[in-house]
Parts: structure tokens; sequence; C-alpha cells
């Protein structure tokens, strides 16, 4: 698919997404919309993917690692046609709806391959997926998406660690380095946030991206696979609430509810009627 129709996609998703939290009254915005971009050429160019068979033995997986941020993916499979019929009303994160308020595999979404939600978990059940397509001669890759606040769980490394003993390169790692986490900016926290650093040390094969530019986001993926024997970290130097105005790097937005005057403000510059 064009960069340009992708991108159109990414706006669709980040208007839905914001949509289902302003209806539901409860999620995460901010940590949604800084993926929008990377989301939408995964499900509508990149990954082999079928909606009507989402339990295809052959198909590529996905995990988000940063569960929180699951508006964005619920739009996502929605748009895409996991969920049938396809749903008007979420109802975020409502005792019985099955779009709760982080991805489970047995909610009821069709198209969830792993339930998140404790952070750091990614790297490490992606790596066995990768691992387990390599016994079984499969040829789909595992794709997972962490946060970069995220990379101060231990387990981030252990996976990291594994990943290139095996050379997974099957395995590719989008990180969502906005530079923010729940309280404040990671570099308050830990005092460097030198990602693409860190992977390499590892031995990963690693890119750095504008993790908005939907043709680095593809080009970036194309050249992951030609690099083999090594699992592949693409590193997105991505906006948090990119998209909305007043959400667009300000982490009061990490979690929030936009109010009705915020939500006419969002659907304005989102496209939304």
């Amino acid at each position: 698919m064009e960069s340009a129709e992708l991108k159109k996609i990414a706006k669709k998703l980040r208007f839905e997404a914001v949509r289902m939290i302003y209806e539901g009254k409860d999620g995460h915005p901010g940590p949604a919309l800084s993926i929008a971009d990377i989301m939408a050429a995964l499900y509508f160019d990149i990954m082999r993917v079928n909606p009507d068979r989402p339990d295809d033995p052959d198909r590529d997986r996905f995990i988000l690692s940063k569960g929180h941020a699951c508006p964005i993916f619920y739009a996502a499979l929605n748009e895409r046609g996991f969920v049938k019929p396809k749903v008007q009303d979420y109802r975020l994160r409502a005792l019985d709806s099955i779009f709760q308020g982080h991805p489970s595999m047995h909610s009821g979404v069709p198209g969830i391959d792993m339930t998140s939600g404790s952070l750091g978990n990614g790297i490490a059940i992606g790596a066995g997926m990768a691992i387990a397509a390599k016994v079984h001669k499969k040829d789909f890759y595992t794709y997972v998406i962490c946060g970069d606040g995220e990379l101060q769980e231990g387990v981030i490394w252990e996976g990291v660690n594994i990943a290139t003993g095996r050379k997974l390169d099957n395995l590719i790692v989008f990180i969502d380095k906005n530079n923010w986490q729940s309280y404040k900016s990671v570099e308050f926290t830990v005092g460097l946030n030198n990602v693409a650093e860190r992977f390499r040390v590892f031995g990963w094969d690693t890119q750095e991206i504008d993790g908005h530019d939907m043709d680095a986001i593809k080009a970036a993926v194309a050249k992951a696979k030609t690099v083999a024997g090594k699992p592949h970290a693409i590193v997105c130097d991505c906006i948090k609430g990119c998209g909305v105005s007043y959400m667009a790097d300000n982490n009061a937005w990490h979690k929030g509810v936009p109010t009705d005057e915020e939500w006419a403000i969002a659907k304005s510059e989102l496209g939304g009627e």
C-alpha cells in the first residue's frame, strides 16, 4: 500500500483510539497515538495476516508489549476486519466488554497473539515465538512494539540476550522512543535514554528512524529482513500523543479522558465528523 494511503489509515486509527477513550471515559491516549503510524504500516502493509483466519499457523505474529496502548491496537484490528461485525461502540474497559484495558488473548477479540499488561514481557515471549518458528521450520516473523520507559524492566534484557544467542533473525522489535513514561521523562528516571546503543551492544541489528515516517518504517523492515543471523531493533523517534495538538509531547496525557471541548478539538484535527 502507498505511504500516503497508510498515513490516512493511521489518522483514522488515531481518531478511533481517542473516540473510544472519550466514550469509555478511561484509557491511555498518549502511548496509543505515538505508535499509530507503526500500527498502520504493520497491519495494512507489512504483516502477513488474514482477518478471516486469525489463527492461521503461518501468519506473522504481533505483540503489543506496552499493553496500555491497546486502543490503537483495537482500532487497527477493527479497521482491518478482524472484528466481525465491525464495531462502532467499543465500550472500552467496561466490565463486560471484550475491549479491556490491556490486550487479552481470552477476551474475545480476534487477532491478539499475546496477553500483555505487566510491562517488559513482549520481547522474551516474542523470542519464544521466533524460536518456535525456527523449530517448526515456519517462515513467519514476530513483531513486537515496546516502549522506551518499558526498557527499564529487567526481563526485557533477558529476552534481548536469548534472541541474540539464538540468532533470531525472524524477530523484529519496534521501540517507541517518545522519551516519556508514566511519571516523568525517561532520562529523569534512568539518566540516559540511549536505546540504540544498548541494543547494538547486545548484538542486535539496529536502525534508528522517524517513527512517524511511513516510508522509513517500511524501508526499515525491508532492510531488517536482509540481515541474517541477528534479531532486529528498529528504534523509532516518536512523539507521545502525536496527532492531537494539546496531547503532543504532553505527558499529562499518558492517561486521561478528553472533556467535551477537548474531544471536539481532537475530532476536528483527526478528520472526524
